[in-house]
């Protein structure tokens, strides 16, 4: 009896935890949201109607409990060159096909490769996006009249920065008196009701725009269903859905190591897919998992998908109802909230550790990061650090690549080969032959080493062909299966002679 009811009251803790951090998250995705959608040319409720169609869709189906998705800078602003020359309808095509595109990766099991960046290019990304998040919050200290933007003086700069300060003030004691309710949704509460009963004046949600408004209606995009449409969104299609899902596999990771579990990647891809394809016929501008929303939900001690959809169902409520009351939130609120998430973000234990890292290692963390903060692109930050890790791995291994040499008793030149025989190390095998120096017969020991690529085929052809043409004959040696499945498959570009040892057995995988 004693054990169900904690039970219960353990359900119960978890239940209000997940609702609590759900109307937090609603209250930092708005400001977000309708400034991209702003950014873009778009009517801000767009903007809106993708925080609640890709919240909903991916908490419901998604593959990451706790990861919050809307619509997300990095997607909205690879589009905004297909939305300034063809108008909105174009942008509602390009999501859906994207949608499909990005469905397809999880349908095929393609998710999994998100396991392949490297920890650098990880402190790298979110480095780099701490600093974005924490310098948009800058931004909020400038107020637009007409088309003239300029920074906030005087009284009204004093106030707003000390709201701003009392919002980081209640973020930073709160939890110290209770972890009850989410510091975040504390703070903004205090800091509204404060603004409201003392009538300051200072920056309000409604400084940027409307969030009234009814709910979003299906409709076809209003393009022609030729193959010229096609070639128009297809390359912005690509783009849309290969920068979303970078960033949205790279928070579930993210979230993975916070909470020290395992999301699905496959199944993310597919609810993200499905998302963005409900978006367009609704007419939204589509979006991805959004890093920062989901570190306020995480932080808030979201641990289930009930969380990301009382977010979305929050969002739709004050779309539909609520836009009166949330208008009159302070920016200076949800700044402080968002300054507090930028802050817990970066990973400062890379500092510490920066000096026992390889050189290689801290030079893609620190392009990353700078690509991440310079060009605002994500997924092309993480790409080049993959690609520039990738090489300087291969490069490692090329330089590694040794011959040791000997001569058996029945007077057999031995070459033991040492690390992976592949493009990168090509070369420097094949100068580690002697073939006019070496006996009749020579045998390439493979025990430690093994034939990687086309180019290390290529390569056994070159040196196996100089030794015939020399009247010498080559052998090879202590080939694993998956090493002699690779030349087996080459026959007709390449023959070789392979010695059969009955000792040689190889570890299993």
């Amino acid at each position: 009896m004693a054990f169900t009811s904690a039970l219960k009251a353990l359900k119960n803790i978890r239940l209000k935890t997940e609702i609590l951090a759900g109307l937090t998250v609603a209250m930092t995705m708005i400001p977000e949201s309708l400034s991209f959608a702003i950014l873009a040319g778009l009517t801000p409720l767009i903007g809106l109607y993708a925080a609640f169609i890709m919240g909903l869709i991916t908490a419901i189906f998604g593959g990451r409990p706790g990861m919050v998705s809307g619509g997300a800078g990095s997607t909205i602003v690879v589009l905004i060159a297909l939305i300034s020359t063809h108008g909105p309808q174009y942008l509602f095509a390009a999501i859906i096909l994207g949608g499909i595109f990005q469905a397809l990766v999880g349908i095929f099991k393609l998710g999994k490769f998100v396991r392949l960046i490297p920890q650098p290019v990880m402190y790298g990304f979110l480095n780099g996006l701490a600093i974005i998040i924490f310098m948009a919050q800058i931004e909020q200290f400038k107020i637009t009249t007409g088309e003239v933007t300029s920074w906030l003086t005087g009284t009204p700069l004093f106030i707003m920065a000390a709201l701003t300060l009392l919002t980081i003030t209640i973020v930073l004691v709160f939890p110290k008196v209770t972890r009850a309710v989410p510091a975040s949704l504390v703070a903004i509460i205090i800091t509204s009701l404060l603004v409201f009963a003392l009538g300051i004046h200072t920056k309000k949600v409604i400084d940027i725009a409307t969030v009234s408004g009814r709910f979003p209606a299906f409709k076809i995009p209003a393009v022609p269903l030729t193959l010229e449409t096609l070639q128009i969104i297809l390359p912005y299609s690509l783009l849309m859905a290969g920068v979303g899902l970078i960033e949205t596999l790279l928070t579930l990771n993210m979230v993975d190591e916070m909470t020290q579990t395992k999301g699905n990647a496959n199944k993310e891809a597919m609810a993200q897919g499905a998302a963005n394809l409900i978006n367009g016929f609704f007419s939204s501008m589509g979006g991805c998992a959004m890093v920062a929303q989901t570190l306020v939900n995480i932080e808030a001690g979201a641990r289930t998908k009930l969380a990301g959809i009382i977010g979305a169902l929050t969002i739709l409520l004050i779309i539909l109802v609520g836009g009166p009351v949330i208008e009159q939130i302070p920016m200076a609120a949800l700044v402080g909230v968002m300054m507090m998430v930028a802050i817990s973000t970066f990973k400062w234990g890379s500092l510490r550790i920066i000096k026992k890292m390889p050189k290689s290692d801290i030079i893609v963390g620190i392009l990353v990061a700078a690509i991440t903060v310079l060009l605002k692109n994500l997924a092309l930050a993480v790409l080049i650090g993959v690609v520039i890790s990738a090489l300087v791995f291969a490069w490692d291994n090329a330089i590694r690549i040794r011959a040791r040499k000997s001569i058996d008793s029945n007077g057999h030149k031995i070459y033991e080969i040492y690390g992976p025989l592949f493009f990168g190390s090509t070369t420097a095998f094949l100068e580690k032959f002697d073939i006019k120096e070496d006996p009749a017969h020579i045998i390439i020991d493979f025990k430690q080493s093994r034939v990687a690529d086309m180019s290390a085929i290529d390569a056994l052809k070159n040196i196996t062909e100089k030794y015939l043409a020399a009247g010498k004959k080559v052998v090879l040696k202590h080939l694993s299966p998956d090493c002699r499945k690779v030349l087996q498959d080459a026959a007709g570009f390449i023959e070789v002679d392979i010695m059969e040892d009955p000792t040689y057995t190889v570890m299993p995988k």
